[in-house]
């Protein structure tokens, strides 16, 4: 320690109560001990060179060495352009007004640029107190070697909440974007990393940090993407602070103080940092990852389907020339002409009992007998039997059809309660009540009305979509608003080590990479236009196989599903604009409509005339969606909620599947408690008989099997997030409906044609591997914004996308490959007479 005469200037200043103004040369990089009274002043004289393309920092350092001083010692720097004070001890305030004192306190001068190429400044350092009795303390004024901050070099360093770090970093030529990484071994204390513009005075105390710049908390990392055109002089401070308390960071609370004024001790609150300025990604790098998105995945998906639908299409115009020559061989030929060749009333024989004449009796007759003008009448008759044959055998089967089905009727009630066939075969209690039901038998109503029922689902989600979107997309451009306005990067959480900006945006990365959703669903209906267009024009033809066989033709839940598909990019595409807890259900939203409207085209599949109604359904998504934003508000830890959503959930699951059980033919009204003890009576005590639908009772058993357990499981463990816990509930579901599905169709002796068994095999690995990267979690907004980047990751594809995008790439592909499964599962039918299929 040094010790030296003060000699330069005395001031004697004559009055009562004369205070003394000493002024002193003083050297950087030496330690002053010294007293200051309210008596005398002190004024710390320095001088440096600072240089225009050099920038030297200067950092003060000040220890109180009394140790109950009556009032605190006053610090104050004088510079050419920026006054910065401040006192020793240093009071900062916590939450519900707790007061830490530190008597260790340690600042950076801000160093405003000069025009000169070289210039000498000086500053002034005043000290003084109204303490009467004299303050011990130690000064030291030093240089800051690497004030600097170089490309790609790690620095390290110290901080405490009052001796907090800041530097400077100049943009190279030819990087206009950098990232700035902030690092730590440790979790605690908690911490804040600021970027703020060149400008006096610097803003590094934890009570003030906030007030410029940008800046997020952290504990053990932080990362911040900065673009030259924000600072136009091209250069920027990095400013690190360590907080008084880390509940900012997840932290624990300190205890409330018991008097109002009391001082706590903050205790050892020292924190070794490192930090790292990089360059970021280059406009190349943009262009390639959006051509990526773009042609090299998704547009890849139109051409292959453009090749699938020509082979397609090709396929069946073999098939169909191939059902035309069968029709047309050379000895039915011959047999129509020979039999041409008599009279009306010989046709009337020969269609009746088709017989058939020798070729060789008919090319002599023809040779003998026909011109060609009789050939070509002869060849237009042998059309008309044939057309005449096909309405014969479409009308002989619809007989047998009605017939079998009036039998079966028959054998399930007792013959006085209907007097005639016609009753019990149009009675919709008897045919859905039947042990073995068919197609046939659950479609009955008529298809235009059936048509229009479903389209209501794609008219109904549009306006839902238009009216839900608009709100979003204004939403989000406030949030992003938001954090550009205020600097407040704790607002959003994203992937901070893979946020690549553009524009307003500041992660464009993750919107880009839902434009996926967008461009599959709008594939989809492109698909399911064109089946649309070609059934209706079979039925306009009125064949057979559209009228008569397969699954009923009803597009409108397809239409519904590809449009909720593309919503799903638009909303997912919103949430990450800035993704928070607060808009997390613009990101579920939607794929609660997907789950629900695939259970529901499922069951559409095979129950045409029973599936419930636009309105119905979209009511029942509402109260999902209802439920979950109750769930992200109100959910967390709150046990009462808990409880009231088990049991919301265990009677919904009793209702659907007593509603499936007996097709729809029961009723909710003050009865039902009597009906119900009457049949546990009659089948559980009276006589011990098994369920009449064991394939139906197996399914239900099933389902609420699975869904009690999510239910305790959602009671006992109350996951914070109640939105992918409210997802995986749907999920879950239309998986084991669609397990079931499967099973069953496999089992009533029907196959998977090739297409749809490759689209299964594929979209089941595509759901594996996204789910892979979906568990990464680069972010969680269940935790604190710092703690929240502990988990943040490098991109890892074209140095543009992160997990999180890949998941967003495989989860659309998959969900497209799912509905593609449900669009072909069933082509094995099509040329299947729908009494011949059965309802599961």
């Amino acid at each position: 320690m040094l010790r030296f005469c003060p000699v330069l200037l005395v001031l004697m200043l004559p009055a009562c109560g004369a205070s003394v103004v000493i002024q002193r040369d003083a050297q950087f990089d030496v330690t002053y001990d010294d007293t200051v009274t309210s008596d005398n002043q002190t004024i710390y004289s320095y001088n440096h060179t600072v240089s225009r393309n050099t920038t030297e920092g200067v950092r003060v350092s000040v220890e109180l060495l009394s140790e109950s001083a009556q009032s605190p010692v006053l610090f104050v720097v004088r510079q050419k352009q920026a006054v910065l004070s401040f006192q020793v001890p240093l009071i900062l305030r916590g939450l519900y007004q707790r007061k830490y004192q530190y008597t260790q306190v340690g600042r950076t001068l801000c160093q405003p640029p000069t025009k000169a190429l070289a210039e000498t400044q000086f500053f002034y350092l005043d000290v003084s107190t109204l303490s009467s009795a004299g303050v011990h303390y130690q000064l030291r004024v030093s240089r800051v070697d690497s004030f600097t901050l170089q490309t790609d070099k790690k620095f390290s360093f110290n901080a405490t909440p009052s001796q907090p770090q800041f530097f400077k970093y100049m943009f190279p030529d030819g990087v206009d974007t950098v990232i700035v990484k902030v690092n730590s071994q440790k979790n605690f204390p908690c911490s804040v990393m600021s970027i703020q513009d060149i400008q006096c005075p610097v803003y590094d105390l934890d009570n003030n940090v906030a007030f410029i710049g940008m800046y997020q908390t952290m504990t053990t990392t932080a990362a911040i993407t900065v673009q030259r055109k924000d600072f136009p002089s091209n250069s920027f401070y990095v400013v690190v602070v360590v907080k008084t308390e880390d509940e900012a960071c997840g932290g624990p609370l300190r205890f409330y103080p018991l008097l109002p004024d009391q001082l706590l001790d903050p205790g050892n609150r020292s924190k070794t940092l490192d930090v790292i300025v990089s360059p970021a990604i280059n406009s190349e790098v943009y262009v390639m990852g959006m051509l990526f998105c773009l042609g090299g995945i998704f547009l890849s998906f139109y051409l292959l389907t453009f090749l699938v639908a020509c082979v397609e299409n090709k396929r069946m115009n073999r098939k169909r020339e191939g059902l035309l020559n069968a029709d047309t061989s050379p000895a039915e030929t011959a047999s129509l002409l020979g039999k041409a060749s008599v009279s009306p009333y010989e046709y009337g024989s020969f269609a009746d009992n088709g017989s058939t004449l020798s070729s060789e009796a008919v090319t002599d007759s023809l040779a003998s007998t026909y011109t060609h003008t009789q050939y070509i009448h002869v060849q237009t008759f042998k059309r008309r039997i044939i057309s005449a044959h096909h309405v014969a055998i479409r009308i002989d089967r619809s007989l047998e059809s009605v017939a079998r089905s009036r039998q079966e009727s028959l054998s399930s009630v007792e013959e006085d309660d209907y007097d005639t066939l016609v009753d019990i075969d149009s009675d919709k209690n008897i045919v859905r009540t039947k042990k073995f039901l068919c197609v046939s038998d659950l479609a009955r109503k008529d298809k235009r009305i059936l048509s229009k029922k479903y389209q209501i689902y794609f008219w109904n989600i549009a306006t839902i979509a238009v009216f839900y979107a608009l709100p979003v997309i204004q939403l989000v451009i406030t949030y992003q608003t938001v954090v550009n306005v205020t600097g407040n990067q704790d607002i959003c959480y994203y992937n901070f080590l893979c946020a690549h900006p553009l524009g307003a945006l500041s992660s464009f990365n993750n919107i880009l990479s839902n434009l996926g959703y967008v461009l599959l669903g709008l594939l989809f209906l492109l698909i399911i236009l064109q089946r649309d267009i070609l059934h209706k024009r079979a039925l306009e033809r009125n064949e057979s196989t559209a009228v008569e066989c397969g699954i009923p033709k009803h597009f409108g839940l397809y239409y519904a599903m590809g449009t909720a598909l593309m919503m799903e990019g638009l909303l997912s595409a919103c949430y990450h604009v800035c993704p928070n807890y607060t808009n997390f259900q613009f990101d579920t939203s939607f794929m609660y409509m997907i789950a629900g409207l695939c259970m529901l085209k499922l069951y559409q599949k095979r129950h045409p005339d029973i599936n419930a109604s636009a309105y119905s359904a979209y009511a029942c998504l509402a109260a999902v969606i209802f439920f979950s934003v109750l769930g992200v508000v109100f959910g967390k830890g709150n046990t009462a909620f808990w409880i009231v959503f088990s049991v919301i959930h265990i009677l919904a699951t009793l209702l659907l599947s007593t509603q499936l059980y007996y097709m729809g033919r029961w009723r909710l009204n003050s009865g039902i408690l009597r009906r119900m003890l009457n049949v546990i009576y009659t089948d559980c005590i009276r006589q011990c008989s098994g369920p009449m639908y064991i394939d139906r009772m197996v399914l239900l058993v099933m389902g609420n099997i699975v869904n009690w357990s999510l239910a305790a499981y959602g009671l006992i463990k109350r996951p914070n997030d109640f939105a992918s816990y409210l997802l995986a509930i749907a999920i879950c579901n239309l998986l084991l409906y669609f397990t079931f599905y499967i099973i069953m169709k496999l089992r009533s002796g029907e196959r998977i044609q090739c297409l749809a068994l490759v689209c299964i095999l594929f979209t089941a690995v595509v759901w594996g591997f996204a789910l892979f990267f979906f568990l990464q979690g680069l972010s969680t907004w269940q935790k604190t914004p710092a703690e929240s980047r502990e988990h943040n990751r490098e991109c890892i594809l074209l140095s543009f996308f992160d997990d999180h995008d890949i998941w967003h790439f495989l989860s659309s592909i998959a969900m497209f490959g799912s509905f593609l499964v449900l669009l072909t599962m069933d082509d094995d039918l099509d040329t299947v007479q729908r009494d011949k299929i059965y309802v599961f």
